[in-house]
């Protein structure tokens, strides 16, 4: 086998498990990670105190550090990963207007608007104001802001809409990239339950965000 056979070889097993990994993560730990926020956001229906308890409170400060570590540091790969395929996709929707190619538009188009959505959300919801202000964020304040500024509530709502799409068709792909699904009918089945979590997901995520915008009044 020659060298640059090889090389071929090499590259091709590293897009292989660079791919398997980076769609891994986006399913466990981030969406595991994702559904469990915005369930714990709906405490908002509850008032101020069961929102800061279930949101912002943690029992000690390791284990916000291991919810950090767990969070974060998957986001990071699997942006990395995901910039990566964002350089090399190569649309064809114009030749062949499948439903499937403008899944895969739609797919890279959220995931850029996701990564400023969840690039403004980390900085002003967690970091600045435990780093800047000294606190976790406050009931008070994402609500005046939700109910009292139209640009945070736009941000939100488009910004929630782009993490549900990306997510539920993220574990679509994921259910056939891994060999879960590869009869036709497997494939139909995952794309139903899909469509179903990105439907759910929504709900909860605006329902937080109509809890936060009603308690803003």
């Amino acid at each position: 086998m020659s060298a640059e056979t090889l090389d071929v070889s090499r590259g091709a097993r590293r897009t292989f498990v660079s791919s398997r990994l980076g769609s891994l993560l986006a399913v466990a730990p981030l969406g595991v990670w994702t559904v469990n926020h915005v369930w714990d956001n709906l405490a908002a229906f509850q008032g101020a105190e069961a929102w800061q308890t279930s949101v912002t409170q943690h029992a000690h400060p390791v284990a916000h550090g291991i919810t950090l570590l767990v969070v974060l540091l998957p986001l990071v790969i699997h942006t990395v990963w995901g910039l990566g395929r964002l350089k090399s996709m190569r649309p064809n929707n114009e030749r062949y207007g499948y439903f499937a190619n403008l899944r895969y538009i739609l797919q890279r188009a959220s995931a850029v608007g996701v990564l400023f959505f969840l690039g403004a959300h980390i900085w002003l919801a967690m970091l600045r104001p435990r780093l800047l202000l000294g606190h976790a964020e406050a009931f008070s304040d994402i609500s005046h802001e939700m109910h009292h500024h139209m640009p945070t509530l736009v941000v939100y709502i488009l910004g929630t809409l782009g993490v549900a799409y990306h997510l539920a068709n993220g574990i679509g792909t994921f259910a056939m990239g891994w060999g879960l699904a590869a009869s036709r009918k497997s494939i139909r089945t995952i794309e139903r339950l899909s469509y179903a979590f990105f439907v759910v997901l929504l709900a909860m995520s605006w329902g937080a965000i109509y809890a936060l915008w009603r308690a803003g009044a």
